[in-house]
Parts: C-alpha cells; sequence; structure tokens
C-alpha cells in the first residue's frame, strides 16, 4: 500500500456534525457515509470532508475553483479546509463587495501555494496550502491554528447534473500524488497589475476606513448567513443575491446560536470575541445593485483581463504537446524495453553458449589430464619394461657364453630379426637343442652302460640321476 493510502481510515463522522450538515443544506438523501478504509466514490459521487463543506463547499462547483484546481494540477481532498475558506472569502469579496467576478490576475497578486508538511510528515490529504503572499496586505481572517480531527470526516456527495461538465468535480483519484507545478508561485503580468490596480485599491480602501473597516471575519460570516455556497456553481452571482426568495440559497435562515457557533468553529474567535452580526460595508445585492459606472467598468476589467480560461486553454495545448511527447517517449521506451528483452535474451544464450563451452573446456582439460597421466604412467611403465628386457637380456647372454664356453660349441643365426632379445632367444634355442640332444644322447649311453657298472641296482628314472650314479663313490 503506497504512503498516501494510510492517511486514509474510516469515517468518523459524529451525529452533531450530521445534524448540523442537515441544518445547512448540505446533507442531502443520497449522500452517503460508508463503512470502508478508504475512498471508492461510486459513479456521479465525489469524495468530501465536512470541514470543505461548512467553508463553502458544495457541487457541482463553481468554475473559479474547478480553474484553480486545473491549473495547479491538484484535488480538492488534497486542499486544507483552510484553503477552502480563503477561496470562499476571495469569491465573496470580488462578487459582493468589488462587483466583479472571481478572476485570476486578481488572484495572483494576493496569493500562491505551498506544500503543507511538517517535520515529521508529508501529507497527500490537505497536503497543499494557499498562503497570502508576504508583501500583500490582505484581509485577517483569523483562522485557527489547526483543524483537529478533519481527515477522518470524509463522505461522498452526490454531484448534481450541471449544464456543462466544467462544473464537475475532477474524478477522486487516490493515487494522484502531489506535484508541484511553476503555477504556484505565479505572479500577476505587468498588464495584470494594470487591470487590476483598481480593485487592489479598492480591497485597501475597504480594510482601512474608518468606521467601515471590513474583516475576513465579516465576510464569512455573511456568506455563511445568507446560506448561499460560494464555492458553487450558481445561476447568478452573488450581487444579485435577492434575499430569503434567492435561488441558491440551500437552507432558510441559521439562529443566531447556530451562526455564532458555526463562525467560532471556523475561526478562532474566542468566547469573548464578539460575532459579527453584518457587515461595516453593505455588500452588493439586489437592494444595493451595482452603480452603472462600476458595472462599465466591470465590462472595461473583463477585456483587458487575461483570466484563468486562457491561461488554461494554453495549459491545454501544453498539456497536449507534453501527452505527445510522452507518448512518443513511451513508444521509444517500448521499442527499447523490447530491443533490451532482445539483448537480455542474446546475452543469455551466449552465456548458456558459454556456460557449455566453459563446461566443455572444463572436460577436456580433465580429459587431457587423464591423458597426460596415462602416459605418464605408460611412460614410468615402458621404463620399467625396458629395464627388465636389459636385465634378461644381460642374464641370457651370460648363459650363452657359458653354454657356448662348456660346450665348445658356437652358432651364427641365418635370419636374425635385429631385435637383442629375440636373437638372443635364438641363440638360446640353438644351445638347448644342441644341450637337449647331447643329454639325449647320454642319458642313452649312461642307460646302457648302467647293468654293467650297477647290476644289482635299478635304473634310476631321471638323466640326472643317472648320471649322479656313474659320479658317486661306488665305482671306486
Amino acid at each position: 500500500m503506497a504512503a498516501e493510502d494510510l492517511e486514509w481510515e474510516r469515517s468518523k463522522i459524529s451525529n452533531q456534525d450530521l445534524n448540523m450538515m442537515k441544518k445547512l443544506g448540505l446533507m442531502k438523501k443520497e449522500d452517503a457515509i460508508r463503512e470502508e478504509s478508504y475512498p471508492n466514490p461510486p459513479m456521479e459521487y465525489r469524495v468530501s470532508f465536512v470541514d470543505h463543506l461548512i467553508r463553502g463547499l458544495s457541487a457541482p462547483i463553481h468554475d473559479f475553483l474547478r480553474g484553480l484546481l486545473f491549473v495547479y494540477g491538484i484535488q480538492l481532498h488534497q486542499l486544507t479546509p483552510n484553503s477552502i475558506l480563503h477561496i470562499s472569502i476571495f469569491i465573496t469579496l470580488c462578487e459582493c463587495f468589488l462587483g466583479v467576478p472571481p478572476n485570476w490576475a486578481l488572484w495572483k497578486r494576493i496569493f500562491c501555494l505551498r506544500r503543507n508538511a511538517s517535520r515529521n510528515a508529508t501529507y497527500n490529504i490537505g497536503g497543499v496550502v494557499i498562503c497570502v503572499r508576504t508583501d500583500v496586505d490582505y484581509f485577517d481572517v483569523k483562522f485557527p491554528d489547526s483543524v483537529q480531527g478533519w481527515r477522518k470526516k470524509w463522505l461522498y456527495i452526490h454531484e448534481e447534473s450541471a449544464n456543462s461538465v466544467e462544473h464537475n468535480i475532477i474524478p477522486f483519484d487516490g493515487n494522484a500524488k502531489i506535484q508541484r507545478r511553476r503555477s504556484w508561485d505565479a505572479e500577476a503580468s505587468e498588464e495584470d497589475k494594470k487591470a487590476t490596480e483598481a480593485l487592489m485599491s479598492r480591497i485597501r480602501q475597504l480594510q482601512n476606513t474608518r468606521g467601515k473597516e471590513l474583516s475576513g471575519v465579516q465576510i464569512t460570516a455573511y456568506f455563511l448567513r445568507i446560506r448561499v455556497q460560494p464555492l458553487q456553481a450558481r445561476k447568478n452571482p452573488l450581487w444579485t443575491y435577492a434575499g430569503g426568495n434567492d435561488a441558491n440559497r440551500l437552507s432558510s435562515d441559521l439562529s443566531a446560536k447556530d451562526l455564532e457557533k458555526l463562525i467560532r468553529r471556523i475561526s478562532r474567535l474566542n468566547k469573548k470575541d464578539p460575532v459579527p452580526s453584518s457587515c461595516r460595508v453593505e455588500p452588493y445585492s439586489s437592494t444595493n445593485p451595482l452603480p452603472e459606472p462600476m458595472i462599465k467598468d466591470l465590462i472595461r476589467i473583463g477585456s483587458q483581463f487575461i483570466g484563468y480560461r486562457e491561461y488554461a486553454n494554453k495549459a491545454e495545448e501544453k498539456l497536449a504537446e507534453a501527452n505527445n511527447r510522452a507518448d512518443t517517449l513511451v513508444q521509444k521506451l517500448e521499442q527499447s524495453e523490447a530491443a533490451r528483452k532482445k539483448a537480455e535474451l542474446v546475452a543469455s544464450e551466449a552465456k548458456a553458449e558459454a556456460d557449455e563451452a566453459k563446461a566443455k573446456v572444463a572436460n577436456v582439460e580433465e580429459l587431457q589430464k587423464r591423458l597426460e597421466d596415462a602416459e605418464s604412467a605408460l611412460n614410468e611403465q615402458k621404463t620399467a619394461q625396458a629395464a627388465r628386457e636389459e636385465g634378461i637380456l644381460k642374464r641370457l647372454k651370460s648363459q650363452i657364453r657359458r653354454t657356448e664356453t662348456q660346450t665348445n660349441q658356437g652358432f651364427d643365426l641365418e635370419n636374425p630379426v635385429d631385435d637383442p632379445l629375440l636373437d638372443t632367444l635364438s641363440y638360446l634355442e640353438l644351445h638347448g637343442s644342441e644341450i637337449r640332444e647331447g643329454v639325449s644322447n647320454a642319458n642313452a649311453g649312461l642307460s646302457t652302460l648302467f647293468p654293467y657298472f650297477f647290476p644289482k641296482k635299478e635304473e634310476p628314472p631321471t638323466f640326472l640321476a643317472l648320471a649322479k650314479s656313474f659320479n658317486s663313490e661306488d665305482l671306486d
């Protein structure tokens, strides 16, 4: 699960909050509080928060709010409750006290965006804060230092069909991460400053006219009192507000007690601070219409103003170009990925072949070593055999010499084979043949003579015993 998902948990909205929203006309029958721990809104439903709704948000949303979300690249759940109230006050200021529609040029002169993060956490829910620029003198809104537990009070609101989809809230995307854009710090151009200088002067006048100082709390109390949500798409601007019968009202008037309780909840007014019952400057309405010169000036300002729609159109063109580049990059990336996979496959096959070749080399090396060992053993055996044959040859030659000396008989081979051992054996065979023949003749002669010399003895069975008989002392 992504780190952003861990911020969500099962919604916990008290009965007191439910009753308050019903009283304010913010809770419809089709709105839903689910048992889910992570938002998954049905079709035509959007994710919202109790503390957003009581600060002026309702569906379908005002086109200026939708434009801000588009230009800044954020979603509603990424804005803090105080940021929602900033936008509500700005729209009310423009329509009720300046007599102009809310516009991007004036907004840029006053506000910028900042990332909402603490030392220990970086938020996605309420991760963006709308801030007044440090060089701008703006109304003291008296925001509370923090809005406790607001992230746990989420619900689904049914988005009523609008005449144009431009009023619809962007579908909830819990995976959308906050990406800082250059538009967060976008400053008013010289043309914007020139077109809005009269409005800035009027704001300073509203703040500083003695006895008629307008405050952020007065503006907040006004839109809560008249029961019109500034951030809701409306048929008519607030300068045409027609009182209790106005078509944009969500509910009947609140009691003084309920109104005071609500104002104290969304501000840091304590029990000792008075809650304004009216504005020190009368807002424009059907009973206090815009003066004719101001209407003409409004048309002039509108003709000079380069608003967020033009900015959005340019941004859309740039976004389309970026999408085309992204598509091209994706295509190249896919091709690169295919090439990479092919290269990996080739490399894998090459590695397998290399491993196989390496194994074969190892087998060859092992066979070569075994062959060398066998050759070494064979050489040792040959050396031993040669030494043995040489010893045998010496003994045979010695025997031949003794035989030649004893028999006084020598031989010459008729067909020598030039093999010393075989030729020596041939000599030995010749001598043996002669010796066998001589022994046979001697045995025959001694056998003939034996009866004469040893008439009383039995003739020995062997030649050696017969010969020994003639060499014995019995002949003496």
